[in-house]
């Protein structure tokens, strides 16, 4: 073999090696995109546990009572009564592992509640005694609104309130031992005219995502990663 096929040999080597280690380079790159990429989607679509932040119903019966001002009310009947029966539904699920003690039955609830329309001006520790629970959940609702203010054309929906738990069975009944402010919106853009969405689809989702808000600060859950409220 000659210098010059020698020569050819060794350049023909270094291209072939040149060309491996560009294409190692090239799958390096795609592994690395398509990996950051399932992480961003994961990110995005998946689910993380969110713990409970109030415990104290373990082994204690407990009410859920709702109010709100009669603007509210009367601009949107039946509110306060699902946000009561679902709330307490909620909370007495066995799936949902609250560990209380007893609770009162939505239905038995809301007719106690109407048979005694004074009940929002009494104190709390007297509204868990005439229900006979050790814990008062009051959630009360300061908002809540479908539209834009002054143009009833565009949805903007808003709710927002509190939620408080009164321990009954302590010194301090009418002093609440836990309070947390909740707001929510729905739809989660701007701009959606009332032709595009149905009222009942609005005021459906919005009352929900409070009612989530609500519920969740009693029981370990699953909430998407980002989530739009």
């Amino acid at each position: 073999m000659t210098r010059r096929d020698m020569r050819r040999l060794a350049r023909r080597a270094l291209l072939a090696l040149c060309a491996v280690t560009t294409l190692g380079l090239l799958d390096g790159c795609i592994i690395g995109a398509a990996v950051g990429g399932m992480a961003e989607s994961y990110r995005r679509t998946g689910k993380h546990d969110v713990p409970a932040e109030y415990l104290g119903l373990r082994g204690k019966s407990y009410a859920v009572v709702v109010t709100a001002d009669r603007v509210i009310q009367a601009q949107n009947p039946g509110l306060v009564s699902r946000v009561t029966t679902v709330v307490n539904d909620r909370l007495a699920h066995p799936d949902n592992n609250v560990g209380a003690g007893g609770y009162i039955p939505s239905q038995d609830l809301l007719n106690v509640l109407y048979e005694t329309p004074q009940w929002p001006a009494m104190s709390r520790g007297e509204v868990a005694a005439l229900l006979g629970v050790e814990r008062l959940i009051v959630i009360e609702l300061f908002e809540y609104r479908l539209h834009e203010p002054g143009n009833r054309h565009v949805w903007d929906g808003a709710a927002a309130g509190s939620v408080a738990v009164y321990e009954a069975d302590s010194g301090l009944p009418d002093d609440p031992i836990y309070e947390k402010s909740i707001r929510v919106v729905f739809p989660d853009g701007t701009g959606y005219m009332s032709t595009e969405i149905a009222e009942s689809t609005v005021t459906s989702a919005l009352s929900l995502r409070f009612i989530n808000r609500a519920a969740w600060l009693f029981y370990d859950h699953e909430e998407e990663n980002i989530i739009p409220y």
